[in-house]
């Protein structure tokens, strides 16, 4: 079954929705953006969510972090996962794994415009990626964003998708896909790439704040994959 992640919540309202529409993971992101909660108000939400249900799991996403700022996140605010969206070490990766027992630990790649014309596309994710084998829980692809990280709302080539998947496979993690996915065009994407989980913010949002009808679309779209 693709997983579902709806990422940038803000709202105890729209933390409860994802919880109660069986959205596999939450997001809550403590990078710089119009996104952007601390670690009491990601606390808050966390318990929201909680109220309407104990499967959907807690996100943090991270761009560039720095160990203290995770120690004292994870000291108020449960996250079950930690994404990290930035330039982070694999030594970095293994840190958070060791020193938060439990956590899983995922890494985002980048998608640059040119990526898809690369002849030589899979050796270069090799390059990019093998150093990673081993200290991360799954791999997630987003657009480029140089500002960011993520989180553009622009779409990727997804002919690339097939190489990351290879390496994912190859390593036996999951692959999740992200980048201006809408509940108008996620269904084509899982269905024709089986990739394991896809990430939605932006396609989900009406004038910049959560749409709960758009919430419950998104998933019900990505359920009815086989």
């Amino acid at each position: 079954m693709t997983e579902v992640k709806i990422c940038g919540l803000r709202t105890a309202e729209a933390a409860r929705t994802a919880a109660r529409i069986g959205a596999d993971y939450a997001g809550f992101v403590f990078a710089p953006s119009k996104r952007q909660v601390t670690a009491a108000e990601a606390r808050a939400l966390i318990a929201a969510m909680r109220e309407s249900g104990e499967g959907t799991k807690a996100v943090g996403v991270f761009v560039n972090l720095e160990r203290e700022t995770l120690v004292r996140i994870m000291a108020e605010a449960p996250l079950q996962v930690v994404q990290l969206h930035g330039q982070e070490t694999p030594e970095l990766c293994r840190w958070v794994k060791e020193t938060f027992p439990g956590v899983r630990v995922w890494k985002a790649s980048p998608i640059a415009s040119g990526d898809s014309q690369r002849a030589d596309l899979q050796d270069a994710v090799k390059l990019r990626l093998d150093r990673y084998a081993g200290v991360i829980d799954a791999l997630l692809i987003d657009t480029h964003d140089p500002v960011y990280g993520g989180g553009s709302g622009k779409t990727f080539a997804w002919e690339v998708i097939p190489a990351y998947l290879a390496w994912c496979r190859q390593h036996g993690i999951p692959l999740l896909a992200a980048g201006g996915l809408t509940p108008d065009n996620v269904g084509e994407l899982a269905g024709r790439y089986a990739v394991d989980g896809v990430d939605v913010s932006s396609g989900v949002e009406t004038d910049g704040m959560k749409d709960l009808d758009k919430m419950r679309s998104f998933v019900e779209r990505v359920r009815r994959i086989v």
